[in-house]
């Protein structure tokens, strides 16, 4: 199983950046994923995570209201939309299968590689 995370950059600050994951070695259709991000110096967090079930979304709440996670199961890709971005998002974001997404906590089965976000003035 690869996954392979795109469409990092430099942004200022209120940019925009859309996150992609395209997966490959299995169908994403039913699996949950999600993206997590690690900022220098800092543990990595959960940003948001999608169930495969039923589509239901969990975010955290330093994201909520300003990015968007969503699934292109025919693609076997999934996205990460970042708006309104504010330097504390700068960081390396990871996407991931997940075994489980829910309100209790995210567990990750694969990884990709991670992409750099930067926000800066």
């Amino acid at each position: 199983v690869q996954l392979q995370a795109s469409g990092g950059g430099s942004v200022q600050p209120g940019g925009s950046l859309r996150l992609s994951c395209v997966v490959s070695g299995i169908s994403l259709r039913w699996h949950d994923i999600g993206w997590f991000r690690q900022a220098p110096g800092k543990q990595r967090e959960g940003v948001s995570c999608i169930k495969g079930n039923n589509g239901k979304i969990y975010s955290g709440s330093s994201v909520e209201g300003r990015f968007t996670i969503s699934r292109d199961d025919a693609k076997n890709t999934f996205y990460l939309q970042m708006d309104n971005l504010e330097a504390e998002d700068t960081a390396n974001y990871y996407c991931a299968t997940l075994d489980d997404c829910g309100p209790g906590g995210w567990s990750a089965s694969y990884w990709g590689r991670g992409t750099l976000v930067t926000v800066s003035s």
